[in-house]
């Protein structure tokens, strides 16, 4: 038999721990994509398919594959520790393959049998994409076409699934890890890896060209501020007033559009966190991940298959406040839970966070405004806006721009009302200034120097003031001129 060319990922023991075993399904002589190796590129969209050798290499494995159902039961095997499984697996193959005398080369032998690893202990053909820390972004779109993010910019992969059947096993095999489950008669699902990483999957009927995965993967070091200063994100001066912005208890709001960096943004703003502070958490699929040891995390669930038993965002944010929380942290606001998180940081829960989905701070607010007009609330919306004015100190911008690079644009304080108007003050602001010969955007941050912010009274109670005047001098343009004439 020719042999392969392409290398397959290799797994490592205790890479990731193994699905539950009550919900591993065996696919039916599923094929052995042609992934990449950790840390290799995976080819362009005009990459060549697979032929002939290829094809035999999975008529070959599906022989296997079906001698291994027969010798082993697989489910007892996905109970045993991820470590002991994968060798007894390995073992029983190559005495299969030997048994068989299958004319296979070293390497398409230890590809195949690496292939059959994942499908029983993992997640078949993402097995290879899901160990590589590189990527942020796996995107399926049925089981032929699968892309992936990597520094920002978006690439085809060669790996694929048998079928879509295949691809829909897989999905069922994910989402129900965290109890859910996705069919035709529940075609949506937002979900959970177990190290946090989001997943969404839609399958038919509303999916045309089979089931569509998207899986918004963690890095398995958890970003610091001191990372995005690294990455160019933000500067250091631009670092520390987040870093006091959380201490101080600052009522947060971060904005941005998909895959700004939000989530991971709030990650970082939560390490100012005092580690005495009991937080709670809410959040559709959670994943945050705080360190501090007094933490509660709160996930919605959908309606069963009888439409019953639904647990909302909403449900989630006013539950949190018979729970004696000293900080509300709510994923994403998409809904009427805006109103009562509102309430919470009008009530003596100083220091909540919360994510939504906007390009600018000023469209932020009026985002807020129009969650909690549709979700039934009668107020008029000056009383709404007033709110609104009491409730949030900071908006936190967060952007991507066209070269892929995430930013964190603005720094934004909600300062009052001036007639039926929200008045706003950008304490820190990203300026764009031109391209480079790279094609990279370039720019800069500074803080406005407009003086003392809004929460200066806070910074002095937290006695943080000395820390907070030094950021803002030094991200001051004017300060830094008079330093230089000097």
């Amino acid at each position: 038999m020719k042999e392969q060319t392409v290398p397959f990922g290799r797994a490592q023991p205790g890479d990731r721990p193994a699905p539950v075993a009550a919900t591993v399904a065996v696919p039916q002589a599923d094929p052995a994509p042609r992934a990449v190796e950790p840390r290799q590129t995976p080819q362009p969209k005009g990459a060549a398919k697979a032929g002939d050798g290829r094809s035999e290499f999975f008529k070959v494995k599906a022989q296997v594959f079906g001698a291994l159902v027969d010798a082993v039961e697989l489910s007892r095997i996905a109970q045993t520790d991820r470590q002991e499984a994968a060798v007894e697996i390995r073992a029983i193959a190559t005495e299969i393959i030997e048994e068989k005398k299958l004319p296979l080369s070293v390497a398409d032998q230890e590809a195949l049998i690496e292939s059959i690893v994942d499908d029983v202990l993992g997640y078949g053909p993402l097995e290879p994409l899901l160990r590589r820390d590189d990527i942020s972004d796996i995107m399926v779109n049925g089981a032929d076409d699968i892309f992936i993010e990597v520094e920002g910019k978006t690439l085809k992969t060669d790996v694929s699934f048998q079928s879509n059947e295949h691809l829909l096993n897989i999905c069922q095999r994910i989402v129900s890890q965290v109890g859910r489950r996705v069919d035709e008669s529940s075609p949506i699902c937002d979900a959970r890896l177990a190290d946090g990483s989001r997943v969404n999957v839609i399958a038919s009927p509303l999916a045309v060209d089979g089931p569509t995965l998207t899986i918004r993967k963690f890095k398995k070091d958890k970003l610091t501020l001191e990372h995005l200063v690294g990455f160019g994100s933000i500067t250091e001066e631009g670092a520390e007033i987040l870093r006091i912005i959380g201490r101080v208890r600052c009522n947060t709001v971060i904005s941005g559009g998909t895959g700004s960096g939000k989530t991971t943004l709030l990650n970082c703003m939560t390490r100012s966190i005092d580690a005495d502070e009991r937080i709670v958490t809410c959040e559709d699929a959670a994943e945050l991940q705080l360190q501090q040891p007094h933490v509660v995390r709160l996930e919605t669930r959908p309606a069963n298959i009888e439409g019953k038993g639904e647990i909302t965002m909403r449900d989630l944010v006013k539950n949190c406040l018979r729970m004696r929380p000293e900080r509300i942290i709510v994923g994403e606001v998409r809904g009427a839970e805006a109103f009562d998180l509102l309430q919470a940081m009008n009530t003596g829960h100083d220091g909540s966070m919360g994510t939504l989905h906007a390009n600018s701070p000023r469209e932020a607010l009026s985002r807020l405004e129009s969650m909690i007009s549709v979700g039934g609330v009668s107020l008029p919306p000056r009383t709404i806006r007033e709110m609104m004015v009491s409730s949030i100190d900071v908006i936190v911008q967060a952007s991507r721009l066209r070269d892929g690079r995430r930013v964190i644009t603005h720094i934004t304080e909600v300062l009052g009302m001036e007639g039926d108007v929200i008045t706003t003050q950008d304490l820190f602001k990203y300026e764009i200034t031109g391209e480079g010969e790279d094609g990279k955007i370039t720019g800069r941050h500074r803080a406005n120097g407009s003086g003392r912010p809004g929460f200066w009274d806070r910074a002095v109670y937290y006695n943080e003031q000395a820390r907070l005047t030094k950021a803002l001098d030094d991200s001051d343009p004017r300060v830094m001129r008079r330093e230089l004439d000097a």
